[in-house]
């Protein structure tokens, strides 16, 4: 606490002298509200409140989504939106389990993927596209416009008010448009202005698919009509209900409207909304859920007047950084990506549930989430003093937790393992490499440390203490001792967050190691705040694991190799660790040597900030900016901030819960950081760095 207060006095400070006056957070974020003047693939942009997000193009809503399937999908997902298809075969997990030889012991793992139980458990349960909802405009000669008939394009996403304007015309009629989300609720309210409208030329379509076995990005498979129903199921003066099911899953659309206007079906999976003859305005709000949905009394106009309160507190209280003062040139471009990255994390990472690494956009990995990235996704949420937004996802482990823990009895080890790839039920999903990962297991400890330093409190330590107990059994009973050496190893078979290592030959990896010191050691100060002994077992592995691996004066990613693609984790051992276990002057050779060996093309969006962060605990700001701002592919942030990997992930979520990790421990520091402002950031003249309400990182 007294490291949290002192950084937050050294945030009020700007080149060493007290700031009179508090963050401009008005401009701070609305200089940066993205703006979009063409209909381009990799540019639509987003409202939700982390449980529901609504993607849309250049009109304000998913009128043409044909032409963004080449970039980033336009779609409709929520955190509880999932479907399953039949299981005939009654398919098992262990229908896809391989025996791993660990120290003469078998255990099985379920890396036979490409197996037809492999195949069928990956793609199920899958994230759903809930629908689409369009324009249909009329043209002059009765056509149906399509998208290159849009055209003087001028599309807003106000930040601070969450609210996305767009602003166009058809053959010379404009177009106003007004989208947002409910932040309670799951729902979107529209607002349309247009003579179109009066003339009859405008209206709004519902379309509905099936769901999708594909990897691919989007989530529905419009080819399958006949394998689901939608059902008009309920309809009165200004509400529409609509019942959706596919095979043994359902969901509920309810479209709230005017009194005058007419929801008719068009086609066996279209619902058209028509307005009142002769007004210009059609309004109306589209909800979505799990159960069947009570007479909905919001209106657009007072969701968007929520959402306007909901994002004014947002922007105005948690963390803020203003870069406006800085004279380095790349300062402006830093600043737009931690603004927009702040609200991207908002609306698709901030819920009930872990997210998938496109969020709630489209699907990547069938729409599952992968637990080893919740890290990258959440804990920022607790540095930028937005706890509650990090707490919300948690008590899903406790959910699944007895589940967890049956799996990790068919392994034979003691405690929890918790899974890699899942959905809601929290069964692991078969593969190659994620079943084998580790780095997710010390995750919960992590979160709950954060927990409790944002309140150490008793309730705290109760709510967490199981999770935190029972990561570290399985931690514990992972490690295996070889007597011969007096010491513990963690593999083979092991896969580290480098995933390129081959399971059966890999031992040690240098990252796990120091991350399973650091919990155990945290564990231990749990037993002892809840007036526990520590535990002895726990000691011993915490006194006698191994080593990091040292070669030539510079870590490697295991005891076995060093290999210089995909992602350079053995840095985060001193970046996202303390790097208790590490030798600074090692770190400092060894992040020299990947700065100059890196094949950065084979990188991912989080390894740029994770490097800074190193760099900033070693004392090289210069290379934590130069790497945080490289000038590479996966290093893209798009006009609608997402961090851009390719065209299989044009958006990737985890790269934005990085940058903003490294930023705030950047500006506010970390537990023994030298006591100066924004430790992490160069004391060269050029960057001037006002931060606010920032914690220190561990």
């Amino acid at each position: 606490m007294q490291q949290y207060l002192k950084t937050a006095l050294l945030g009020l400070c700007v080149s060493g002298m007290v700031v009179a006056s508090p963050i401009d957070r008005l401009a701070l974020v609305t200089r940066h509200n993205p703006r979009v003047h063409d209909a381009n693939a990799l540019s639509p942009l987003s409202v939700g409140n982390g449980e529901l997000a609504f993607t849309v193009d250049v009109t304000g809503l998913q009128s043409f989504p044909e032409f963004y399937l080449s970039g980033i999908p336009l779609s409709t997902q929520s955190q509880w939106g999932w479907h399953s298809f039949p299981n005939a075969q009654a398919y098992t997990l262990a229908d896809t389990f391989e025996e791993f030889d660990t120290y003469g012991r078998p255990v099985p793992y379920a890396t036979r993927r490409n197996s037809d139980a492999g195949k069928a458990l990956r793609a199920s349960p899958h994230r759903l596209g809930l629908g689409h909802v369009g324009l249909e405009i009329t043209l002059k000669d009765g056509s149906l416009a399509a998208i290159q008939d849009i055209e003087h394009i001028d599309q807003t996403l106000d930040l601070w008010q969450g609210v996305i304007v767009s602003r166009f015309t058809v053959e010379d009629e404009p177009v106003e448009v007004r989208t947002v989300c409910h932040p309670s609720l799951d729902l979107v309210g529209i607002t349309i202005d247009s003579d179109l409208v009066a003339q009859a030329r405008l209206a709004v379509t519902f379309r509905f698919a099936y769901g999708s076995d594909q990897f691919g990005k989007a989530p529905e498979d419009w080819t399958r009509p006949d394998q689901h129903q939608t059902t008009l199921i309920h309809q009165s003066g200004q509400q529409t209900d609509l019942l959706r099911t596919l095979d043994q899953d359902q969901y509920y659309v309810s479209i709230q409207h005017a009194s005058d206007a007419r929801v008719t079906r068009a086609d066996r999976h279209v619902y058209t909304l028509t307005p009142a003859a002769n007004s210009r305005v059609l309004s109306f709000c589209t909800g979505f859920s799990n159960t069947p949905i009570a007479p909905m009394t919001v209106t657009a106009a007072q969701t968007l007047a929520l959402s306007s309160a909901h994002w004014q507190d947002f922007w105005s209280t948690g963390g803020a950084i203003d870069l406006s003062g800085s004279k380095d040139e790349r300062a402006a471009e830093l600043e737009r990506r931690i603004v927009l990255s702040q609200y991207v994390l908002a609306i698709q990472c901030a819920g009930s549930r872990p997210p998938q690494e496109t969020g709630l956009t489209f699907n990547s990995w069938h729409g599952k989430f992968h637990l080893e990235m919740h890290w990258w996704h959440a804990v920022n949420f607790a540095l930028w003093d937005r706890i509650a937004l990090l707490e919300k996802s948690l008590p899903w482990y406790s959910d699944i937790l007895p589940a967890a823990q049956a799996a990790t009895r068919v392994q034979g080890y003691d405690g929890v393992r918790w899974p890699k790839m899942v959905g809601p039920d929290g069964r692991d999903s078969p593969s190659d490499v994620g079943t084998l990962l580790i780095w997710q297991q010390p995750h919960p400890i992590y979160y709950a440390e954060l927990c409790y330093r944002a309140h150490p409190d008793v309730q705290t330590l109760e709510r967490y203490k199981e999770l935190v107990f029972q990561t570290a059994e399985f931690m514990v009973s992972y490690a295996h001792w070889k007597e011969s050496e007096q010491r513990y190893v963690l593999g083979p078979p092991v896969i580290p967050a480098q995933e390129c290592h081959p399971a059966g030959e890999t031992m040690n990896p240098t990252f796990e190691l120091e991350y399973w010191d650091w919990a155990l050691k945290v564990a231990q100060q749990w037993r002892q705040r809840l007036g526990l002994r520590r535990h002895a077992g726990w000691d011993h592995v915490i006194e006698h694991l191994s080593d990091l691996p040292v070669k030539d004066g510079v870590y490697l990613m295991e005891e076995n190799r060093w290999i210089t693609r995909d992602h350079p984790s053995l840095l985060g051992a001193m970046g996202i660790l303390p790097g208790a276990r590490a030798d600074k002057e090692t770190m400092r050779r060894t992040l020299r040597r990947v700065m100059t060996d890196w094949d950065w093309e084979s990188t991912w969006g989080w390894d740029f900030p994770m490097i800074a962060m190193t760099a900033a605990r070693l004392g090289e700001p210069d290379i934590a900016i130069d790497v945080l701002l490289k000038n590479t592919v996966k290093n893209t942030y798009l006009v609608n901030g997402h961090n851009y990997l390719s065209n299989r992930l044009p958006i990737y979520l985890p790269g934005n819960g990085a940058l903003l990790t490294a930023i705030s421990m950047m500006a506010a520091g970390w537990d023994g950081a030298p006591d100066t402002q924004a430790p992490g950031f160069p004391r060269n003249g050029h960057w001037d760095v006002k931060w606010e309400n920032l914690r220190p990182m561990p």
